[in-house]
C-alpha cells in the first residue's frame, strides 16, 4: 500500500516516502488529517474523493480554517478542499470510518482492480531505458520516426512535458527496432534520430530531477551520436551529457566535456553553417554554466564572450538544430551566470537587454522568467518577483506547475513574502498545489 502512495502521480511529483508505520498511524487513528499531497496520493489509489477517506481536520481555536483548493494542471488530480473543523464525536466517528476503510475497502479498492494504466509515464520511460531485449517487429518508416522526433522536439520547447513524456516510451521503442533492423546510410540516420530522441528524454528527466534516469538517456544520446557519425550529432549530445554531468555535481567535468566539443567543433568553422553555429555556441554557453558552478569567473567570462562572437556571427535568435541560439540566448546565460555568482543586481541589468519576443521557444522565455524572479527573491522585491513568475506561468503552465524547482520558488516567495505581498502569494501557491 506504501509503495502504491509513492508511485502515484502525486506522490512522484512531492517526493513522498510512504511508509508502513504511517500507514498504521493513519489506520489507527493517530494522525487524523495527514499533509495534503497524501491525502491527494491516497485518493488516487483508491479512486476516492479526498473527503470520502474518512480524515478529518484537527480543530485549532475558534477560528476555522480557510477553504484550500489545489488544482494540478498536468496530472489533473482531485480536488482537496480543507473543511472547517469537527467536533470531537464527529472525529470519532470519522476516524473509525477510515479505520474500517483501510482494514477493508481500502485493500479492496487497490487490490480488487487491475492495475491498468498504473504505471506512470516516468516508470514507463525508466523501463525502455533499460530494456535490452531484441525489438518484436521490424521499423516504422524513417520518414514518419523524424516527424515524430520533431514533434517531441517541438512539444518540449513549448513545455508540454507531460504530452512528450507519454509518447517518448512508444518513439525510444520504434527507434530501438529502426537501429536493429536498417543498415547503411538508413542505420546512420536512424541513430541521428534517436540521438535526438534521447537527447529529448534526458532533458525531461532533469526537469523532474530524475538524475539517475537522466544520466542514462544522456549517455545513450552520446553512444547514439557516435553511431550516426554525425559531428552535428556528437556536438548536440555533448550539450546534454554536459547537463547531466553538472545536475550531478560534476561542474570540473561538465566545463571541460563542453569545452573539448566545442573546440573540436571549431576546428571546421571556417565557413560555418548556421546549424554548426548553433552547436557551438550552445556548447559554449553550457560551458560558461559549468565554469560558474566551478566558482572559476575568468573561464565563465571567456566562454560567454565566445558564444556571443558565435550569437553575432549567426545574427538573429533562431532555432536551428534545436538550440534557440542567439544572442538573446547568450544574455539570457549571462543572466543565469549572474545568478549563481550572487549578484542579482547584474541578473536583473542582463535581463532587461533581453528582448523576449526575438527568444524562439517558451521554454527559453519561461526560463528567463524564473531566473529574473529569482534575482528579484534575492533582492527582496517578494512583488515583482511574484509578478514575473506568474508571467513565466502564462507562458508555460507546466514549467511552473511540473517542476520541482519551479515549485521550491514559488515556495521561497510565499515564506518569505512580506505582509503586503502574502495574500497574493498564498492564492497562487495553493493554485498550484504548494503547501507552505
Amino acid at each position: 500500500m506504501a509503495k502504491k502512495v509513492n508511485l502515484t502521480k502525486i506522490g512522484i511529483k512531492y517526493r513522498l516516502s510512504c511508509d508502513e508505520e504511517r500507514i498504521r498511524r493513519w489506520e489507527a487513528g493517530e494522525v487524523t488529517w495527514p499533509r495534503e499531497p497524501y491525502r491527494l496520493a491516497l485518493a488516487e489509489v483508491t479512486h476516492l474523493d479526498p473527503e470520502d477517506l474518512g480524515f478529518a481536520p484537527t480543530r485549532r481555536g475558534r477560528t476555522p480554517e480557510k477553504p484550500l483548493t489545489t488544482v494540478d494542471s498536468i496530472s489533473n488530480t482531485p480536488r482537496a478542499v480543507r473543511l472547517p473543523g469537527f467536533d470531537s464525536d464527529e472525529r470519532d466517528v470519522r476516524r473509525r470510518e477510515f479505520v474500517g476503510l483501510t482494514g477493508a475497502a481500502l485493500f479492496s479498492a487497490v487490490l480488487g482492480k487491475p492495475a491498468q494504466g498504473a504505471d506512470t509515464d516516468i516508470e514507463k520511460l525508466a523501463a525502455v531505458l533499460v530494456d535490452h531485449t531484441s525489438p518484436a517487429h521490424g521499423p516504422a518508416s524513417l520518414d514518419a520516426l523524424a516527424h515524430a522526433v520533431a514533434a517531441a522536439k517541438r512539444n518540449y520547447q513549448a513545455c508540454r512535458y507531460a504530452e512528450v513524456t507519454a509518447k517518448l516510451p512508444a518513439l525510444l521503442r520504434e527507434l530501438r527496432a529502426a537501429c536493429a533492423y536498417t543498415d547503411g546510410d538508413e542505420r546512420l540516420r536512424a541513430q541521428a534520430l534517436s540521438a535526438e530522441a534521447y537527447h529529448v528524454t534526458a532533458s525531461i528527466l532533469l526537469k523532474q530531477e530524475d538524475k539517475g534516469l537522466a544520466w542514462l538517456a544522456a549517455d545513450r544520446s552520446v553512444q547514439a551520436a557516435h553511431a550516426s557519425q554525425s559531428s552535428l550529432m556528437i556536438g548536440s549530445s555533448s550539450r546534454i551529457i554536459t547537463h547531466a554531468l553538472m545536475d550531478g555535481g560534476h561542474h570540473h567535468a561538465a566545463t571541460g566535456t563542453a569545452r573539448s566539443a566545442a573546440e573540436r567543433m571549431a576546428a571546421d568553422l571556417t565557413e560555418p553553417t548556421p546549424d554548426d553555429l548553433s552547436i557551438y555556441g550552445s556548447l559554449l554557453l553550457r560551458g560558461a554554466i559549468a565554469a560558474a558552478d566551478t566558482g572559476n569567473r575568468h573561464n565563465t567570462a571567456e566562454l560567454l564572450d565566445e558564444a556571443a562572437e558565435a550569437g553575432n556571427r549567426l545574427g538573429q535568435d533562431a532555432n536551428h538544430m534545436w538550440t534557440a541560439f542567439g544572442p538573446n540566448n547568450v544574455l539570457c546565460h549571462r543572466v543565469n551566470v549572474a545568478l549563481r555568482f550572487g549578484d542579482a543586481g547584474t541578473a536583473i541589468d542582463y535581463a532587461r537587454q533581453v528582448d523576449l519576443d526575438q527568444l524562439p521557444i517558451n521554454e527559453r522565455k519561461a526560463t528567463l522568467l524564473l531566473d529574473t524572479s529569482r534575482a528579484f527573491l534575492m533582492w527582496n522585491r517578494h512583488d515583482k518577483a511574484l509578478h514575473i513568475l506568474r508571467a513565466a506561468g502564462e507562458i508555460a503552465p507546466e514549467e511552473i506547475a511540473g517542476r520541482p524547482a519551479a515549485l521550491r520558488l514559488v515556495r521561497d516567495i510565499l515564506a518569505t513574502a512580506p505582509i503586503s505581498v502574502r495574500r497574493e502569494a498564498r492564492e497562487y501557491a495553493a493554485s498550484l498545489g504548494v503547501i507552505a
